[in-house]
């Protein structure tokens, strides 16, 4: 019985190591960036991140024309609440709205704009959706997070 026993050890051992060693050999996921607005909401990891480096122009250029760009109903009378990982936060982060800042930098984890602004000509939007990013970093960009807002009918 005790051989037994021993052999599923082993395998049991064996299993959990191998297990873990698939594990390290993953990518480590970015921050998540969230945008909320009433009880729904959506969150994001991006492919524009280099793990705390600056992301080239060209590689942000495609992140913005991305075809996977989650997106969310705003109602123009709710307000639209903004978090980020506390990892994005501490390298300090802007709200940019069709690629122009509409927020100075934060090191907060949560802000939260009217939802009116995103729909508003004066603040340079177009149209029934506007595109906003969250910016990581402060002089150079360490990673871009976008979200498409669309008008509630």
């Amino acid at each position: 019985m005790t051989a037994l026993r021993s052999r599923r050890a082993v395998a049991a051992l064996g299993a959990v190591s191998a297990g873990l060693l698939l594990l390290s050999a993953c990518n480590k996921p970015t921050p998540l960036a969230t945008v909320t607005v009433g009880t729904d909401s959506v969150s994001s990891q991006t492919d524009c991140y280099n793990d705390g480096k600056e992301v080239a122009a060209a590689e942000l250029a495609k992140c913005l024309k991305s075809k996977d760009i989650k997106s969310i109903t705003v109602d123009p009378d709710e307000t639209v609440r903004f978090g980020v990982d506390p990892a994005i936060a501490d390298s300090g982060w802007t709200i940019l709205m069709n690629g122009q800042p509409l927020t100075d930098s934060s090191k907060k984890t949560y802000r939260t704009i009217p939802g009116s602004v995103f729909f508003n000509a004066q603040y340079g939007a177009s149209g029934n959706s506007t595109l906003v990013s969250i910016k990581e970093g402060q002089n150079k960009v360490l990673g871009l997070w976008t979200f498409k807002l669309k008008k509630e009918s």
